[in-house]
Order: structure tokens, then sequence, then C-alpha cells
């Protein structure tokens, strides 16, 4: 019988310092000065497609702040708020997109910060035209992919957070043959780490391509 390893080693969560900012170092700069008093800019957007870090960076701002920041299947709460983050305004309904637009000229008006995401540019959202307008009015940054080169590093971070030594091999066949979004190939390093343990062999380009077989 194979054996299994129950893995309770908590991710760190997300924070400034743990995320690899590549080519999107001037959006990371705004987002930490993006703090009371640091900016005279209360609405700041990030947007760009999957796995660029949009949610990551919104839950560490709003982390560091102690700002609200609402699940999916949550109502924006009513202004004013001292600081709001929204992820993925794209799939917000009729109610929420009126009073995001409240919201926004709440933090204006009385000094609030919202930081917002989404998977394009405001103006192509499909959003309300007034609610689009007023995000573009705000800092707008798009975060762009990381190079390989860059996800080479994540990866490596990744694997010594956990106490795991990743071959350059393992690595580059990483790259090469796996689902190359970032949150993808970082769940491909931890799921390999426990894969190891369970079958009592080092991480290997073998090992590796025996887990990818399987269902997971």
């Amino acid at each position: 019988m194979r054996q299994l390893i129950l893995d309770l080693r908590p991710d760190s969560p997300p924070d400034f310092s743990n995320y690899l900012p590549g080519p999107n170092a001037e959006a990371l700069a705004a987002l930490r000065g993006h703090i009371p008093g640091g900016t005279r800019e209360p609405l700041l957007t990030l947007w760009g497609e999957a796995g660029v870090g949009k949610s990551h960076l919104l839950r560490a701002w709003a982390r560091a702040l102690g700002a609200v920041l609402p699940t999916a299947r949550e109502s924006l709460p009513e202004p004013p708020v001292p600081a709001l983050a929204v992820d993925d305004v794209d799939s917000l309904d009729a109610d929420n997109q009126i009073r995001l637009f409240s919201l926004i000229n709440s933090a204006r008006e009385q000094g609030g910060l919202l930081l917002a995401s989404g998977t394009l540019p405001p103006a192509r959202l499909g959003l309300r035209p007034d609610l689009a307008t007023r995000l573009a009015q705000g800092l707008v940054f798009r975060l762009l992919p990381l190079s390989d080169a860059d996800k080479a590093t994540a990866l490596v971070i990744r694997a010594e957070g956990r106490g795991l030594r990743l071959p350059e091999e393992v690595i580059r066949y990483l790259l090469a043959h796996s689902r190359r979004g970032l949150p993808r190939l970082l769940a491909t390093v931890d799921a390999l780490d426990t894969f190891s343990l369970s079958r009592k062999r080092p991480v290997s380009v073998p090992l590796l391509k025996e887990m990818l077989r399987l269902p997971w």
C-alpha cells in the first residue's frame, strides 16, 4: 500500500516580501506607498491575466492595513470604509457596482483608501460606464507575467521554504512540460515535496514524471 503523507505545513500568508515582482517592480512600489498618508490618490487598480499575483497583492495590502477584503460571495460594505480591497471587480453584480461607485466617492471625500483588481483595464471590464470612469481616474497598473528566469527563482524560493532542494533539471522540466501559470507551478512543487516523502525517494525528473501521470 502506498504511504500517504498528511502535509500540515501552512503556506506563508500573502505579504509584499514574498511576492516576486519581476517586471512589476513599479506596481509593487506604488502599492507599498498606497497607505494612509503615503499617497494623495486614494484609488489604485491592478489588472492582468490570471496567475500574475493580483489576489496575492490585494491580500498582502489588506493584511498590512487591516483593510476590509470581502469574499466573492459577500456584498460590498456600505461607505464609509477606511480601507477596502475589492478583487475581481469585473465579477461584481449590478448592486455591488453601484456600491463600489459610492465607496470610491466616499474614499475621495473622506480620506479612505481603495484597492481594486480586474483582468482588463477599467475601460474594458464591461462595468457601468460611471464606475469604469471612476476606476480609470485612479492609479492603474498592469501586472505582467514573470519570465522563465523569474519563475525558476520563485520555484527555488518555494522549495527552500519547504526544506526541499530542487535540482536544476527538475526546474527545467517543470517550465517546459507543466502548466506555466505560477500558481500551478508552485502547487506542483508542493505536491512533488509530498510525493517525494510518500515514496521515500529524492526529488528527480523521473519522480516528477511519475507524479504528473497521476491525478492530483
